[in-house]
């Protein structure tokens, strides 16, 4: 079997079909993809045990969440480059290998500072993982409606991992030690090491180059600090060391970028974004996500703080969004074969935006429940198609053997979208509550309970519980008040979002006369 990317059949030939060995190949490459969404999430969950187990401090403790996360964002340029340079399979394969290993070591930490290593090494092997997928799959399925339907599993792969991450942690947590919550992906990746050499293909760029080291470093510094910086602004809002943090990523990554213009095999293919293609699907792409992110944390906490939903009823309504999207990705696939690129994630992004402004229709009373869900069904149905037709284009758009390198950056615009979504958003949203709620603070709360009730939703509720009946009542209700003005004016700016990607997209997908896009 040749390590190298096969020429393109001539264009007179049709493609061929993917059989059997490929389709159970994209099932392997889709259990890890799920593995690695719940690892963002699950041990969320355990934090109470492991805090009892470990004593972490408070710092330790955010660096126990927060370092997987960084480090894919940090190392996904360079996985995807390596695995073009180096093979995408056996790339995927010593991720496996470094999750399965990283996760059992995890499991069986006997202090905070191992476990917050381990879970650095789990994200530099979650890192292989993204890229080395959705490459492989666009060499495995060379025929479009095929490939579209692959990535749409691909997608929903993810969204599945997420969705069931906080329920499976649950279960584990239920009856097994906190460490369960790691050795859960332990056979996943085994399985992986064991069929992967039988049922994925090799593939590689034969004329690639050396990786540039400085150039890693280049990119770690400019992701590292930007992702850090925008948790800050989400976190604490315009703090001084959140400037600081944005800027120095911000001016190493000029340096970065810089750098990859003089390169024989760069870390990042400037090239790419010449493509028209390209770049339209990777802009929708990215806007996709800062809204859909930047509503997501407001939406979850006004189900339980403002509506007054438990954690499970609140989990059991967020479940028609996750199915939906599942739905959608699933469906992108046979819509696309009706209407052209350009009017699908058009019309998607506009049906996604409709779904934004019916949030503006809820209240704080439960009885518009029903309304929130579904606006999240119709965002959901609307949002699938950009990131599984968006996601083929991507792909596709690149050359063969820079497949890695382009679905590296679909992943980090992801990655980027989605932190600068929590935290634009996040701070504005927040800004807003914090004015509405001290203008209407009732005359029952004294003002020394102000701050803190202004801080956050959770802060107002945990005031309310102090304070005499009569005060704590209206202090809850002012809350909820404020907090649904701040949901309706993230939702509103979301829905602008997506009706400006929808007349980008439109703009620059629309093929011209000679056949090209715009």
């Amino acid at each position: 079997m040749t390590t190298n990317t096969p020429p393109a059949p001539p264009s007179d030939t049709p493609p061929a079909l993917a059989g059997r060995r490929e389709w159970i190949g994209l099932a392997l490459i889709a259990l890890p993809c799920a593995v690695y969404a719940m690892d963002l999430t699950v041990l969320n969950l355990a934090l109470p045990a492991i805090s009892a187990d470990l004593h972490p401090t408070p710092s330790q403790l955010l660096w126990m969440i927060d370092i997987y996360g960084f480090l894919v964002a940090g190392f996904l340029i360079t996985m995807g480059t390596l695995g073009d340079r180096i093979g995408r399979r056996r790339l995927l394969l010593i991720g496996a290998a470094a999750f399965a290993a990283a996760s059992t070591l995890a499991a069986y930490a006997h202090s905070a500072e191992a476990l917050i290593a381990l879970r650095a090494l789990l994200g530099v092997a979650g890192a292989t993982l993204a890229p080395s997928t959705l490459s492989l799959i666009r060499n495995m399925f060379h025929d479009e409606r095929q490939r579209q339907f692959a990535i749409g599993i691909w997608i929903t792969a993810f969204s599945v991992g997420s969705a069931i991450g906080p329920l499976a942690g649950g279960v584990l947590l239920q009856w097994f030690h906190w460490g369960s919550v790691f050795l859960a992906a332990v056979p996943v990746m085994l399985l992986l090491l064991l069929l992967g050499p039988a049922f994925l293909p090799e593939y590689r760029d034969p004329q690639a180059g050396r990786i540039d080291l400085p150039s890693v470093a280049l990119s770690l510094g400019a992701v590292l600090p930007l992702i850090w910086g925008l948790k800050q602004f989400a976190e604490h809002g315009a703090v001084p060391s959140a400037f600081a943090a944005v800027l120095v990523g911000l001016g190493v990554g000029l340096l970065f970028v810089r750098r990859q213009g003089r390169l024989a095999y760069p870390l990042l293919d400037l090239g790419l974004f010449r493509r028209a293609a390209f770049s339209a699907a990777l802009t929708t792409y990215a806007l996709s996500c800062l809204a859909m992110f930047g509503v997501y944390i407001f939406m979850t906490q006004y189900l339980q703080g403002v509506l007054g939903l438990s954690p499970l009823a609140a989990g059991l309504a967020t479940v028609p969004w996750a199915l939906s999207f599942v739905v959608g990705s699933l469906a992108a696939p046979r819509l696309a074969r009706r209407w052209p690129a350009h009017q699908l994630l058009a019309s998607a992004l506009l049906m996604s935006a409709i779904g934004f402004a019916l949030l503006l229709l809820t209240n704080h009373e439960r009885a518009t429940l029903p309304v929130m869900i579904f606006a999240t069904i119709v965002m959901s149905l609307g949002m699938a198609p950009v990131f599984t037709i968006g996601t083929e284009i991507v792909v596709t758009s690149a050359p063969p053997e820079r497949t890695g390198a382009a679905s590296a950056m679909a992943e980090t615009a992801s990655e980027f979208s989605g932190a600068c979504g929590i935290a634009i958003f996040g701070s504005l949203g927040t800004l807003l509550y914090r004015e509405r709620l001290l203008a209407a603070l009732p005359q029952e709360v004294p003002l020394s309970s102000a701050t803190a009730a202004g801080a956050s939703l959770g802060g107002a509720l945990n005031t309310a519980a102090g304070l005499p009946e009569a005060a704590g009542s209206a202090l809850r209700h002012a809350a909820g008040l404020a907090f649904t003005d701040a949901l309706h004016a993230v939702a509103a700016a979301g829905g602008v979002l997506l009706l400006i990607a929808a007349v980008l997209v439109r703009r620059m997908l629309t093929p011209r006369g000679d056949g090209q896009s715009a």
